[in-house]
């Protein structure tokens, strides 16, 4: 069977990826609302974990299980826009789409989300320390400020990939009998 044009396989690649999006999560998984409700609770908890390890008093209340409060007060509210659920998605997806070895493909996308978690863990833990102490740069730094550091940070995760990772070639199967004779 002939090799596809890269391009190609990865266009075949990312449409197959977008649809299996929009019928696995935006037609069944988003109307029913269970796993991003898992995520802001899991988020706004791990932030929370932050901010408490930083001494602050940081709680997550069982009745508002996606709100981070600080000193009693909630602060910051993880919706599911904010979940990093498309983050994942797209760097799966990128990293699947865009040529490479699978066995690198096996462990870096699972790191590659984690730190991209990570990192969501920071800001809402940043955001709840913004909204503690300067309430009224919040809205702007959620919407430019930290959007730029997360979406900075998932560019150069794909720019390791597709410089270093991605082009990394096999070790030969078979050693080189090949001699040079004098």
């Amino acid at each position: 069977m002939p090799r596809l044009h890269p391009l190609l396989r990865v266009g075949i690649i990312a449409v197959s990826l977008y649809l299996l999006w929009f019928f696995g999560y935006e037609q069944w998984l988003a109307p029913d609302g269970r796993l991003d409700a898992v995520l802001m609770h899991n988020l706004a908890a791990a932030g929370a974990a932050v901010l408490r390890m930083a001494n602050y008093q940081a709680m997550v209340p069982d009745a508002q299980s996606n709100v981070l409060f600080l000193n009693g007060v909630p602060a910051v509210v993880v919706s599911a826009p904010c979940d990093g659920l498309v983050l994942y998605a797209l760097f799966t997806g990128f990293v699947l789409a865009f040529p490479g070895p699978i066995r690198h493909k096996l462990w870096f996308i699972p790191l590659g989300n984690l730190l991209i978690y990570g990192i969501n863990v920071l800001r809402i833990a940043a955001l709840g320390i913004n909204q503690y102490y300067a309430h009224e740069s919040v809205d702007f730094n959620h919407h430019y400020t930290f959007t730029f550091v997360v979406y900075a940070f998932i560019f150069l995760l794909w720019m390791w990939w597709a410089t270093r990772l991605a082009t990394r070639k096999s070790a030969p199967t078979q050693p080189d009998t090949t001699y040079a004779y004098a």
